[in-house]
This record gives C-alpha cells, sequence and structure tokens, in this order.
C-alpha cells in the first residue's frame, strides 16, 4: 500500500531529514523564490510518500533531482498556458464588438451557434465542447468517450460545419 507501510515513511522521513535542506538550495538556483523551491522540495517528497514502496532508492538525490525537475516543468508548463490564456483574452476584449449593434450581432450570431449545436447528436456536440471549451486533443477526446480518433474528426468537422453554417445565416 503506498505510503501506508512503516518502513516505507520512516525511511522517507529520514530522506526528508537528510535532504530536504539540500534540494531547497539546489531548486533555488532554477526557480525564482526560496519559497517557490520550498514547494517543489515539498512536493517532491509528497509524490514520494504517495508512491509505491521505494525502500530503498539507490541514488535518492538523482530521484529527488529528477521529480522536482519534473515539478517545475509542469509549473512553467502551466505559467505558459496561463499567460496564453490571458494574452488570447486580452486579444478578444480588443476584437470584441465596439458598437452595441455589433454586439448584437455577435449574441445573435453567438445564439444561433448555441441553438444548432443543440441539434446535433450527442457525441458530436460533446465532442466539440471537449475540444473548443476545454481544449482536449482528438486522442484524449476519443479515450475519453470511448471512440476512434477518427470519429473525433469527423464529429469535429460536423460540427465546425454547423457553426459556420450559423454564422452565414
Amino acid at each position: 500500500m503506498s505510503g501506508a507501510d512503516p518502513s516505507h515513511r520512516q525511511y522517507l522521513s529520514d530522506l526528508f531529514q537528510r535532504d530536504y535542506v539540500w534540494l531547497c538550495e539546489r531548486l533555488r538556483r532554477r526557480v525564482d523564490s526560496a519559497q517557490s523551491a520550498e514547494d517543489i522540495a515539498s512536493d517532491t517528497f509528497v509524490q514520494l510518500l504517495t508512491s509505491p514502496n521505494v525502500v530503498p532508492i539507490r541514488e535518492p538525490r538523482a530521484l529527488l533531482t529528477t521529480i522536482a525537475n519534473r515539478l517545475i516543468f509542469q509549473r512553467w508548463r502551466r505559467r505558459d498556458l496561463e499567460r496564453k490564456h490571458l494574452e488570447a483574452l486580452a486579444t478578444e476584449r480588443e476584437a470584441a464588438p465596439s458598437t452595441p449593434e455589433d454586439r448584437v450581432a455577435a449574441w445573435q450570431t453567438l445564439d444561433r451557434i448555441d441553438q444548432r449545436l443543440d441539434r446535433l447528436p450527442l457525441k458530436i456536440k460533446t465532442t466539440f465542447l471537449l475540444s473548443r471549451s476545454i481544449g482536449l486533443t482528438y486522442p484524449e477526446i476519443a479515450t475519453r468517450l470511448g471512440i476512434s480518433s477518427r470519429s473525433v474528426s469527423d464529429y469535429m468537422e460536423k460540427a465546425e460545419t454547423c457553426c459556420q453554417r450559423a454564422c452565414l445565416e
């Protein structure tokens, strides 16, 4: 059982006491603050604690460094996604209709798109929403819905055609 074995917990407790400060110092060179380094170091040990029993680790510092680096990369990817999202929102605000008439026309178009999507079969609509709203990839959608990637592609094509028609009305 992960983390439940007393010898596993004791081993990781000893490892934490021995290498936590070392890991924090090592991480401070790669991240923006001492607090971030401490957070990542703590998350590193939490991952070890929740993993299957790993007694003993042949190269504990190498493993700690590898896990911590993965956590840093995840943090950087998340920041990049957040920055891109904020930039997209700023661009959308700049491109937003400026006159009341433009806003009404945009809302009417969105309403037509929504009505057309509601008429589609549930799997097509769900596929479209998972892709466009949540940002899942086609393989992720296929796995989640239990369909083939080819079906995802076909469903997306049908949904996009439906949306294009709504915009032309």
